[in-house]
């Protein structure tokens, strides 16, 4: 079976929050489902076991969701999902809350956000599917939840290698020469308009936040 028809799944774009070492850290995952309908409310989300945030859940047991919207900022994404909490603030530039749990709610054009404590885990030879009873959450959703499928077709982002839906991209023979890939997170360049050469200085991947230097050409 070809792996690549997997994508024809539903999946969303998600900010997972967790109580680190040295403080609150998030990463990006994009397998949150509801379990229960009636109280207690139960969730799911599959994490890989590499994660900083995998290892934060499985000692503090807690952990919040934060389901992102359309309006979010492909650099949010890239902030999370394309670098580790074990070395980097990656909520540095993030708008963020922390919440007395300690673990941090997203504020960057979120829909709503959960509180979660873990009830139960399956595991797998690469991931850990949490259980979690939801505690608590927004009073309300606003804006239209981010895709999967709208992260890569409209923003043009990637997978990270730990995410469970991961492809090795395949390499296309038709392209122009015009087309540049970040070498940090796999954003793909192609603009008719603004050929890349002709991109100020100063710009940067709209989705890592890598320099105009950290791309190559495809």
């Amino acid at each position: 079976m070809d792996q690549m028809i997997l994508r024809n799944l539903s999946y969303g774009m998600y900010a997972i929050g967790v109580k680190g070492e040295d403080g609150p850290s998030a990463c990006i995952v994009n397998t949150v489902i509801q379990v229960t309908s009636t109280a207690p409310s139960i969730i799911a989300i599959s994490m890989n076991h590499n994660n900083y945030s995998h290892e934060c859940i499985v000692k503090n047991g807690i952990f919040t969701v934060t389901v992102l919207s359309e309006e979010t900022s492909g650099t949010v994404i890239g902030a999370l999902g394309f670098t580790s909490g074990r070395d980097t603030n990656k909520l540095a530039n993030v708008k963020h809350k922390v919440l007395q749990e300690g673990v941090p709610v997203i504020k960057e054009n979120a829909c709503c956000w959960f509180l979660c404590k873990v009830v139960n885990s399956i595991e797998t030879e690469t991931h850990t599917v949490f259980l979690a009873q939801i505690l608590a959450g927004s009073d309300k959703s606003s804006r239209r939840p981010m895709t999967y499928s709208y992260y890569h077709e409209v923003i043009r982002g990637s997978s990270p290698k730990n995410a469970p839906t991961y492809q090795p991209e395949e390499l296309k023979h038709d392209n122009d020469g015009n087309s540049y890939i970040c070498t940090i997170c796999k954003y793909e360049y192609n603009d008719p308009e603004v050929p890349f050469e002709d991109l100020p200085d100063d710009w940067v991947c709209p989705i890592c936040g890598a320099p105009k230097s950290a791309f190559i050409r495809k």
